[in-house]
C-alpha cells in the first residue's frame, strides 16, 4: 500500500492533520493547501515563510520514451521525499519542480530546461535519458551555469562542467563485456556480430568496439542497424550469412522484442551464439518469452538481484511506494543515488551554489548506493562504476556471473577512437584532437 506523503515541514501526514480537525476545517484546508504548507496541525504558514530549495526534474512523462523515463521521475521524487522527511538539506526542505520533456529531444527538452533554470531558478536538475535529449539541453546548462545529473549509460565523447554523468561509459560497460566474451569463461569467442539501433549513440559505441578489437585476434563479421522502434527481419539473415559465435546488441526499446524473436528464428542456441545486450534490463525481460532470452547476457553496473542490505532496503522502499509489481534497473539506481550524491555535496559545500557544489563533488565525497559506492572522477565529472554481467535464467531473472574486482575509472575519450582528445577539469577541461566523424 502506498504511504501517505509526508509534508515538507512536518513529520505528520496531511491525513493525520485533517483527522484532528472538523469536516468543515478539512474541506477548507484542502481548498487552501496550494499556497500554504503545514507547520504542524495547529496552524498553517505561508509557503514563502518556509525555507525551501527548488530542484528540477526533467524526464519524459508522455511519448515513446516515457515508459523508461517515468520510473526515473518516480525514484527521484521518492529520494527527495525521504530526504525531506529526514530533515532536508542545510535546514531547507526540497521543493520539486517537475517538467515533461514529451519524448521530444530537440524541441521540448531545451525549452523545459531553460524554464527550470531561468524561471523556476532551480539549484540542480536531475534529468534526461537519451543521448539526444542530453545533447540538446547541454547548451542551456552551459549558458546558465546550471547543473545536470545524467543517470544513463552512454557513448562517451563528451564532458561538460555542467553535467555530472552517473551512468557508465563504454570502457566501464561494453569493453569489459567484450573482454569476457574473449575469455575462456565467455567461450573464447572469435567472430562478433554488432547489432544496434540506428542512431549516433549506438554507432559511436560500435566504432569503439571495432577499434578496440583491431589488435586482437577477433573478427567483427558485420554490423546491422535497426531504426528505433521498428521490427526487422534482417537480423536473422545477418546471423545466417555471417555465422558469428557471439552478438553484441545495443538495441533499445521494443526493437529488442523482435530481435530476440529473430535470433530464435535463426535456429541457434544461446550456448552457440550468445547475445550480450547493453540495454536489456529487468523491465524488458518482463515482456519477453523465457525461451527467447534464456541463457543470454546483459552488461550493466547494477541488477535488482544484488544481495546487499542497501539494495534490499532500496527495493522494499520503492515497491512499497509504487507497487510490488514495480522493478528497479541500472538507470533507476543511478538516478536515486544521484540525488543523495548531490545532497552530500551540498552539505560539504555548505551552499547550493553550483560552483561550490561542483567543487565538493570533486573532493572525493561518496555515497553508498544500492549498487555500491558512487563517487565522481574530478577530471571528467563522470562516475566510477563497477561492471557486472548477468545471465538470464528460465524464470526471466538475472544471475550475476561476473563482476569487476573494483570500480572502473571512466574514460569518455578512448584514445583508439578519439586520439588527442582528453579531459581534465582540474587542469582546464577538454583538450581537443582531430574531429572524429561518426557515420549515421
Amino acid at each position: 500500500m502506498k504511504k501517505n506523503k509526508i509534508d515538507i515541514t512536518s513529520g505528520l501526514t496531511r491525513r493525520d492533520c485533517l483527522k484532528q480537525g472538523s469536516s468543515a476545517f478539512a474541506l477548507a484546508s484542502l481548498r487552501a493547501l496550494a499556497p500554504f504548507v503545514f507547520a504542524g496541525c495547529s496552524e498553517l504558514i505561508p509557503r514563502s515563510a518556509a525555507k525551501t530549495v527548488k530542484v528540477g526534474i526533467l524526464h519524459s512523462q508522455t511519448g515513446p520514451t516515457s515508459m523508461s523515463e517515468i520510473p526515473l521521475r518516480d525514484i527521484e521524487l521518492m529520494a527527495i521525499e525521504d530526504i525531506n522527511a529526514a530533515g532536508g538539506v542545510l535546514g531547507a526542505q526540497i521543493e520539486s519542480v517537475v517538467e515533461d520533456g514529451g519524448s521530444r529531444a530537440t524541441t521540448v527538452f531545451p525549452k523545459r530546461a531553460k524554464k527550470l533554470l531561468s524561471e523556476s531558478k532551480v539549484a540542480v536538475v536531475f534529468g534526461c535519458l537519451t543521448s539526444a535529449s542530453r545533447k540538446s539541453v547541454l547548451p542551456v546548462f552551459e549558458e546558465s551555469n546550471g547543473l545536470l545529473f545524467y543517470p544513463a549509460s552512454y557513448e562517451g565523447n563528451e564532458s561538460s562542467r555542467n553535467v555530472i554523468y552517473t551512468g557508465s561509459t563504454p570502457n566501464q560497460q561494453i569493453l569489459p563485456a567484450i573482454d569476457w566474451l574473449l575469455s575462456e569463461a565467455g567461450g573464447s569467442r572469435k567472430r562478433i556480430l554488432l547489432v544496434g539501433s540506428d542512431d549516433v549513440h549506438k554507432r559511436t559505441e560500435n566504432l569503439i568496439v571495432k577499434k578496440y578489437l583491431q589488435d586482437k585476434s577477433v573478427v567483427v563479421v558485420g554490423e546491422t542497424y535497426i531504426p528505433p522502434g521498428e521490427k526487422d527481419t534482417r537480423i536473422a539473415e545477418a546471423i545466417r550469412k555471417t555465422t558469428p559465435d557471439a552478438i553484441l546488441s545495443t538495441l533499445t526499446g521494443d526493437s529488442n522484442l523482435s530481435f530476440y524473436n529473430e535470433w530464435a528464428a535463426a535456429d541457434v542456441t544461446a550456448e552457440q551464439v550468445p547475445v550480450v545486450s547493453t540495454n536489456v534490463g529487468e523491465d524488458e525481460l518482463r515482456r519477453m518469452r523465457s525461451n527467447k532470452v534464456n541463457g543470454h547476457f546483459s552488461a550493466r553496473s547494477y541488477f535488482q538481484i544484488l544481495k546487499t542490505d542497501a539494495n534490499k532496503k532500496f527495493i522494499d522502499r520503492f515497491q512499497q511506494e509504487h507497487g510490488y509489481d514495480r522493478i528497479t534497473d541500472e538507470s533507476i539506481e543511478a538516478a536515486y543515488s544521484s540525488v543523495y550524491l548531490w545532497k552530500a555535496a551540498v552539505e560539504k559545500a555548505g551552499s547550493f551554489d553550483v560552483d561550490k557544489v561542483r567543487e565538493a563533488l570533486c573532493s572525493d565525497i561518496k555515497v553508498d548506493g544500492p549498487g555500491g559506492e558512487l563517487r565522481i572522477d574530478p577530471k571528467t565529472l563522470h562516475a566510477y562504476k563497477r561492471f557486472r554481467l548477468g545471465r538470464v535464467n528460465k524464470n526471466r531473472q538475472f544471475e550475476i556471473v561476473y563482476q569487476s574486482a573494483d570500480s572502473i575509472a571512466p574514460d569518455p575519450y578512448p584514445q583508439s577512437v578519439f586520439p588527442g582528445w582528453s579531459c581534465d577539469w582540474t587542469k582546464g577541461g577538454v583538450t581537443k584532437g582531430a574531429e572524429v566523424k561518426i557515420e549515421n
